[in-house]
């Protein structure tokens, strides 16, 4: 698809309200992901609606995948046999102001959350650009927002409840499991069931979000912590064209006593005389307040909201994750690659996540940068191009995004998680007989 097509077709969807849930789900009467490009491997989806339904059929199915919010690019949640969905089963369970948790249901979206948990006073410590996910799958694939000091969704996770393959409950905390604990948050689907998360919450807060224009690709050469630390959370939008990264939005935290202004300049880029979409030639619509004006957190951090459809969904992603140490070397790296990129990207993002210690996280033990692709939905070429972005990156051992397009090899991937073999010994625990193995675990985690 031509960049001018895809910008057409877009700029129409962009405005439009999400459809509704069984629309999206079952077009063309097949089961697909969210952008369309991953068809599943089976139309059996059986619906639960409690725990009990949930535990019946993990006891009574032998081979089964949960499927969430379907913004995998790739096919983590699919089956060939048999998919459960948890869909009805998205409330908020409880509010505990002291321990300053909320307990959900796994298939609560962050946008359902986050307007309750702000109505109560508290917010989460970040979001990531859609609102439009479950909360469980995002924390199961270590899904991220940005910020120099912030980790990603899933070091959010204080406890679990998980539903073993022989259907039994059992809950797992930061404060009382350890290691298991920390083996268990980002699981890839291969542990069990998710049925509620603990998320982790502080006082609700306010916040501001600037956008500039035209960065000089030598200013990150020069500046580069500086430039990713001059907000709560930054994101520098690039099509690597030019030597320069097109926006760069600055999320910051409004506190008291405390009077914060944008510059007409930042390093270099000029300010934003109006809102814009990380693609410059599509409406800003549907993307979260910009020019400074204040809002809540759940109404900046995001750069999407959530009563709109974010794409128009004919898009493929992929993303790396580098060491932050390395994070100007990487980018570099990637821009030299620029004539190969462009024909078939829409848009680049670059975002820091903080360290973890959570055992299958792509920031486990590294400050990170992350490198995300958004393509034309040409997945043809896009798999030319990967190989060469992954062989530029190897000098830094990239880990890629669960949950997006990648090529890399399962043996050179493996050996980028020192805790892998104790997290398969943790599987064989939960899951003995492999009923929550499928195609993309027994290929990237067993696979040689």
């Amino acid at each position: 698809m031509k960049k001018r097509t895809f910008i057409q077709l877009s700029s129409t969807l962009l405005a439009t309200p999400i459809l509704s849930p069984l629309v999206s789900w079952i077009a063309d009467d097949k089961l697909k992901n969210w952008a369309g490009n991953y068809q599943y491997s089976t139309d059996r989806l059986y619906p639960a609606k409690s725990l009990e339904q949930v535990q019946e059929f993990v006891k009574k199915t032998s081979k089964l995948k949960v499927l969430g919010s379907r913004h995998c690019f790739n096919g983590i949640a699919d089956s060939k046999d048999n998919l459960l969905s948890l869909k009805a089963m998205d409330e908020v369970i409880s509010l505990d102001p002291k321990a300053r948790t909320v307990t959900v249901d796994a298939s609560m979206k962050y946008g359902q959350l986050a307007p309750y948990l702000d109505k109560k006073g508290f917010a989460l410590h970040n979001l990531a650009s859609l609102p439009h996910i479950s909360i469980a799958g995002a924390c199961a694939t270590a899904t991220h927002g940005s910020g120099v000091k912030n980790g990603n969704l899933s070091t959010a996770v204080a406890a679990m409840e998980i539903i073993t393959a022989a259907g039994e409950v059992r809950t797992l905390s930061r404060a009382k499991d350890g290691d298991t604990f920390r083996a268990a948050v980002v699981h890839l689907g291969a542990l069990g069931v998710v049925t509620k998360v603990t998320l982790d919450i502080e006082p609700t807060f306010m916040m501001r979000q600037d956008v500039y224009e035209n960065l000089p690709m030598a200013q990150l050469k020069d500046h580069f912590e500086a430039i990713v630390s001059g907000g709560y959370s930054v994101s520098l939008f690039t099509d690597w064209q030019k030597n320069r990264v097109n926006e760069v939005w600055i999320k910051r935290r409004i506190d008291k006593g405390i009077k914060l202004e944008a510059k007409p300049e930042y390093f270099g880029a000029t300010l934003a005389k109006k809102n814009l979409h990380p693609i410059a030639e599509l409406s800003a619509i549907n993307c979260t307040e910009q020019m400074g004006v204040p809002g809540p957190w759940y109404e900046r951090m995001p750069h999407f909201r959530m009563g709109f459809t974010p794409s128009s969904g004919k898009e493929l992603q992929s993303e790396y994750f580098v060491p932050r140490k390395n994070a100007v070397e990487a980018i570099l790296a990637v821009e030299r690659l620029r004539e190969h990129i462009s024909p078939h990207l829409m848009i680049s993002e670059l975002r820091t996540i903080d360290a973890d210690n959570l055992w299958m996280s792509p920031c486990y033990k590294q400050p990170s940068l992350t490198i995300h692709f958004t393509w034309k939905q040409d997945w043809a070429s896009v798999k030319k191009v990967l190989p060469m972005i992954e062989k530029e990156l190897a000098p830094f051992n990239p880990r890629p995004h669960w949950g997006k397009l990648f090529t890399m090899a399962p043996a050179q991937l493996q050996s980028r998680y020192e805790k892998l073999p104790a997290f398969k010994q943790l599987v064989k625990e939960y899951d003995p007989k492999g009923k929550f193995r499928n195609a993309f675990l027994d290929s990237t985690i067993y696979g040689s």
